[in-house]
């Protein structure tokens, strides 16, 4: 039997991962936004994902019913964290991003999409609630704080696509 760890991510939604028998850690991140992302990991640092999937709905349907379905998907079903109206996200700054090198105020981004900058992850390093004056550069994640949609559209001004 597969121990199954299950971890509150508070705004964003539920962390499950277990150890797989090929020595790697095997997990799923549920988003509050109804994302699923699958992600694979070092078993002895389960924060250094190597690789990460994100799927829409209808993907994340598809890979259950290819695995079988099982309790596991009837659990994340009910055991999601709720926080009305409020949703979290880690938001990946494409490389061809308008606003790499760019000041973090020229986003407008609460103007624009009602959502909030609390911290850009650079590295290992977190920059925590980021001023106008921050310059974005490449690979960093921009830590978000609003509402489903405006975490979508925020996403979506990152990538340059309003």
């Amino acid at each position: 039997m597969v121990k199954l760890d299950e971890t509150p991510l508070p705004g964003v939604g539920m962390r499950y991962d277990f150890d797989s028998r090929s020595g790697k850690r095997v997990g799923v991140i549920t988003h509050r936004d109804g994302r699923r992302e699958i992600f694979v990991a070092r078993r002895d640092d389960p924060d250094a994902c190597a690789e990460s999937i994100v799927l829409a709905d209808d993907e994340a349907e598809a890979v259950a019913d290819l695995l079988g379905g099982s309790s596991v998907t009837r659990r994340l079903e009910t055991s999601m964290q709720d926080i009305q109206g409020l949703a979290m996200d880690w938001l990946p700054l494409p490389d061809t991003s308008p606003f790499v090198g760019q000041l973090l105020g020229s986003t407008m981004m609460r103007t624009r999409t009602g959502t909030s900058i609390v911290a850009v992850m650079r590295g290992q390093q977190a920059v925590p609630a980021p001023g106008p004056d921050l310059t974005f550069e490449r690979g960093d994640v921009v830590v978000v704080v609003g509402t489903a949609p405006g975490i979508r559209q925020a996403a979506a001004l990152l990538r340059g696509t309003p």
